[in-house]
């Protein structure tokens, strides 16, 4: 919830496609997102009479009750602990791999399978990547557990493994592909290298974010026009779209039939260019009223006409800069001091990869706090537009909005009062409690300023 989607990422992996995932999680927006089978009868262009629930108690505070709240507690603790371990671990395993020698080892086969660098490559990565991943691997294997445990996903064991190798086989084809560039750069220009290859990378990022809606999400996940699969709900949304004096096509709306895997709620922007959409989950129905539901889209919309994922792209594209100078500096201080006890050659050697890794971990380590507080005022923004793109349309819209946030921390377990520095450092949204004092408290129509966005 307050990360990226893919729990199977590892850290390790991370480190990898460093600037590939900072951006991905700049424009992974995932939230809370709530749908309904019920049919919205809309009578004018200025407010939505909806199907309401049942009354259900006013939401002043995020509160869960006492079983809730030790469950919460629990999950919030072993999280905590994994989140640690991940950074702690990463870190260790590469360092490990380092002294061992390993990486000079599968060099030297990959040098015996050819003189050709591009299948120096194709030796090399594999087999150092897929190691990692093993090693990784009970790590991946108790995370899942967990989720299991405690009813936040329902994914039978051997989908998620046939998820996780093809998580591996995508990472693998992306992985080959840079490092093989990366090193052709290196060693082209062993002292401008980062610079050349920063600027390779806007490119492919650009590309990647604008595939990756098309062809690499439906190799995890189904997707639907849900115009589709839910036809009233649309006719609703386009209130709110209208509302905001936006026109999102319907052809840009989709469902993901997330309930297959997971049980809690979500949604998200994605893509570039004519591959821009806003994604909605199947699983909502049957726990948020339509009104909750066209606030949660109003957030995403909010994204969507903030042009939070170029923005972020730019963001990302600055902190990556300077990235790759401080990580240039890191890898040639520990060539010097440890290069020759590792059997590694030079900056140009193939084996140098892992002190690339741990140098961009390193670094990792400082950019986080960063990156997560960007993407929390981003979310911030978000809420401020899903508030006031929704004013007026139905009745006590602040409500509504405190509701469906109440509603996604039960079902997610999530903590109310966790740790303000494991928030400032490691949460990519405001926290739920955070989100829902806000959200009763903002009021712009009765001050002079009025709303920031939609006026």
């Amino acid at each position: 919830m307050h990360g990226c989607l893919n729990n199977r990422e590892s850290a390790l992996k991370a480190t990898i496609f460093w600037l590939v995932l900072c951006v991905i999680s700049a424009i992974s927006f995932s939230d809370a997102l709530a749908q309904t089978s019920s049919v919205p009868q809309i009578s004018t262009p200025a407010q939505l009479q909806v199907n309401q629930q049942p009354h259900e108690v006013k939401v002043t505070e995020y509160r869960l009750p006492p079983d809730k709240l030790a469950k919460a507690e629990a999950l919030y603790k072993t999280r905590t602990v994994l989140y640690l371990l991940g950074l702690i671990f990463g870190i260790a395993i590469l360092w490990a791999l380092l002294k061992l020698r390993v990486a000079p080892a599968f060099r030297d086969l990959a040098e015996r399978a050819s003189r050709n660098t591009f299948i120096q490559a194709l030796v090399f990565v594999p087999l150092l990547t897929l190691l990692i991943a093993i090693i990784s691997l009970p790590i991946d294997i108790y995370q899942q557990h967990i989720s299991r445990a405690y009813g936040l996903s329902v994914q039978s064991w051997s989908s998620w493994v046939g998820d996780w190798f093809k998580a591996e086989g995508v990472s693998l084809v992306l992985t080959v592909l840079i490092v093989f560039a990366l090193f052709v750069i290196i060693r082209k220009s062993p002292r401008r290298w980062w610079f050349y290859f920063w600027l390779l990378t806007l490119p492919f990022l650009v590309l990647l974010i604008f595939v990756a809606p098309v062809i690499l999400d439906p190799i995890f996940n189904k997707f639907e026009p849900l115009e589709k699969a839910q036809p009233q709900l649309v006719g609703a949304i386009e209130k709110v779209t209208h509302r905001g004096g936006l026109d999102i096509p319907r052809a840009r709306m989709f469902e993901m039939e997330a309930s297959e895997k997971v049980t809690n709620y979500n949604a998200y922007v994605t893509g570039i260019g004519a591959t821009k959409r806003v994604v909605v989950w199947d699983n909502t129905a049957r726990d948020m009223t339509i009104p909750e539901t066209l606030f949660v889209f109003g957030h995403e919309m909010g994204h969507y006409v903030l042009n939070h994922i170029y923005k972020g792209l730019a963001f990302y594209a600055g902190l990556s800069f300077l990235g790759f100078w401080l990580g240039r500096k890191v890898v040639l201080g520990m060539l010097a001091r440890w290069g020759e006890d590792w059997r590694i050659r030079g900056i140009k050697d193939l084996a140098a990869l892992p002190v690339l890794m741990l140098a961009l971990s390193l670094l990792t380590l400082v950019a986080e706090p960063i990156g997560n507080a960007f993407s929390r005022y981003q979310e911030h923004q978000a809420d401020i537009y899903g508030l006031e793109v929704t004013h007026d349309l139905f009745p006590d819209n602040r409500e509504v909005a405190a509701s469906a946030f109440q509603k996604l921390g039960e079902k997610s377990y999530d903590y109310p009062t966790p740790d303000p520095m494991l928030v400032f450092w490691s949460y990519s949204h405001p926290s739920i409690a955070e989100r829902i004092r806000f959200t009763l408290e903002y009021d712009p129509w009765h001050t002079p300023a009025g709303p920031k966005y939609v006026k």
